[in-house]
């Protein structure tokens, strides 16, 4: 059901709305021109055939662009290429040179086990584990893990939910070198745990650790020893990206108490624009960015838009929007749903999973949809974007085929891709909120039991 808002239609509600003055001088097409030429991601843009070897894939941006994958899905349930068992956890799965990789707690629940996992592509089978003990005291514990693996340079890096970093040989397992990121740096541990998948920039891991002075630390990818910490910062759920202003490279860090741009060379901070949290630190969604927009968004505390200079590392607040509570919101309060940047909208799920649409320049909501996921609190969409059109996974296991528009979300096709489980969450059906991969024309999934995977392709190559 597709509700519409008009300009001279009340909002329900319209509590707090700021808005920065606009440069006059300067008009939103030339910006567009400047920051399409100067504000860019740092990697390549998606293409066919590309793996996904970190957090939403290689810009972190859940972004392909593959032209070759199934315009309409079969009816009923998507058939598997294999499914392989595995434990509970809350981590996506990387894709990365034929192998796929997780983590996960040992169903064993006798013992507290995190798990490190890597299967081949081609047919699920286990290549290589390592497991290490561990003492949960944070939320959600049952869970297991929660952050994606990060592959580069034939390195693995992945973070545990109490912040047991590792490096390991990516195709052997073998571990090159592990550091305690809670002993090291004395966590003020947020309530659901270390979240955020390791960055790997240059020669150093960059990973959110939340110590005092510590939120965010750089280590040497071949060695683990530190090389900059930043920030002073509670830690929040949300992963650091990559985007350069200019000349620079800058990290973008949503944390617990602000959004800030960091020097990845040096760990200076070069903006930082507050963003505290009326009840505690939730935001979850990794900041999205089209040209020299940045946005972010969270359950209790509302939606911010960011303007970044696209010649050099400032920033400034576009606008900052915030509803009374998480049922009566304003503009958009996600929660584990990442919203995406189309063309001149915001599009995302709400606290409620009520789909929304907004004005990228106001927040003003255009339109609001309750077909894409069963509205329930903490109800959740993952968003995969493919040239003109998005795919969707949601919280019951459901893949969509979309597009979305201002006039509203267009379902082409619906089937069942992987069951929901209660493990995450022991309500409704239970749920699936771990964001999937594409890579090479197959979709990857997990629940607690297994990860599948499922051509999108008519044929396999």
């Amino acid at each position: 059901m597709l509700y519409r808002f008009t300009k001279n239609q009340p909002r329900k509600p319209q509590c707090l709305r700021e808005s920065c003055e606009k440069n006059a001088s300067y008009s939103l097409s030339l910006l567009r021109v400047c920051s399409a030429i100067s504000l860019v991601l740092c990697c390549v843009s998606g293409s066919v055939g590309q793996d996904w070897p970190q957090w939403r894939g290689i810009d972190r941006n859940a972004t392909i662009d593959d032209p070759n994958l199934l315009k309409s899905l079969p009816a009923g349930e998507i058939p598997k290429k294999w499914t392989a068992a595995v434990g509970p956890g809350y981590s996506g799965p990387t894709i990365a040179d034929g192998l796929v990789y997780l983590t996960d707690r040992s169903p064993d629940d006798v013992r507290a086990t995190e798990r490190i996992l890597c299967f081949r592509a081609t047919d699920g089978k286990l290549v290589w584990q390592h497991e290490y003990p561990v003492q949960y005291k944070i939320g959600y514990e049952a869970s297991g893990p929660r952050a994606s693996v990060t592959i580069d340079g034939g390195r693995a890096f992945a973070v545990g939910g109490m912040g047991m970093l590792h490096c390991l040989e990516a195709d052997s397992g073998k571990v090159l070198w592990a550091r305690d990121l809670d002993e090291q740096y004395k966590i003020d541990m947020p309530n659901w745990g270390i979240t955020t998948a390791p960055l790997v920039y240059q020669d150093r891991v960059i990973q959110v650790a939340g110590g005092p002075g510590a939120c965010l630390v750089a280590l040497d990818v071949k060695t683990g020893k530190e090389i900059w910490r930043a920030l002073d910062d509670r830690a929040g759920y949300s992963a650091p990206i990559l985007v350069r202003q200019g000349e620079t490279d800058v990290v973008v860090c949503w944390t617990g108490e602000s959004v800030s741009g960091i020097n990845p060379i040096d760990g200076n901070v070069f903006w930082s624009i507050p963003m505290l949290p009326r009840n505690m630190p939730i935001g979850v969604p990794t900041p999205v960015i089209q040209e020299n927009k940045l946005f972010v968004s969270s359950f209790y505390d509302g939606s911010l838009l960011i303007d970044l200079a696209p010649n050099q590392p400032q920033a400034t607040t576009a606008w900052r929007r915030i509803g009374i509570d998480e049922r009566n919101t304003d503009a958009l309060h996600a929660m584990i749903s990442n919203p995406i940047i189309k063309g001149d909208y915001i599009y995302g799920a709400d606290s409620y999973g009520e789909f929304r649409c907004l004005e990228l320049n106001s927040g003003d909501r255009v339109w609001e949809d309750l077909s894409l996921v069963p509205k329930a609190r903490w109800a959740t969409v993952h968003i995969i974007r493919n040239g003109e059109n998005e795919i969707i996974l949601n919280d019951q296991g459901e893949l969509l085929l979309t597009s979305l528009s201002p006039q509203g979300p267009q379902i082409s096709s619906r089937s069942q891709l992987i069951k929901p489980t209660r493990r995450q969450l022991n309500r409704r059906n239970g749920v699936v909120w771990s964001h999937p991969a594409i890579a090479d024309g197959v979709i990857y999934a997990r629940n607690d039991e297994v990860l599948v995977a499922a051509s999108l392709r008519a044929t396999e190559e």
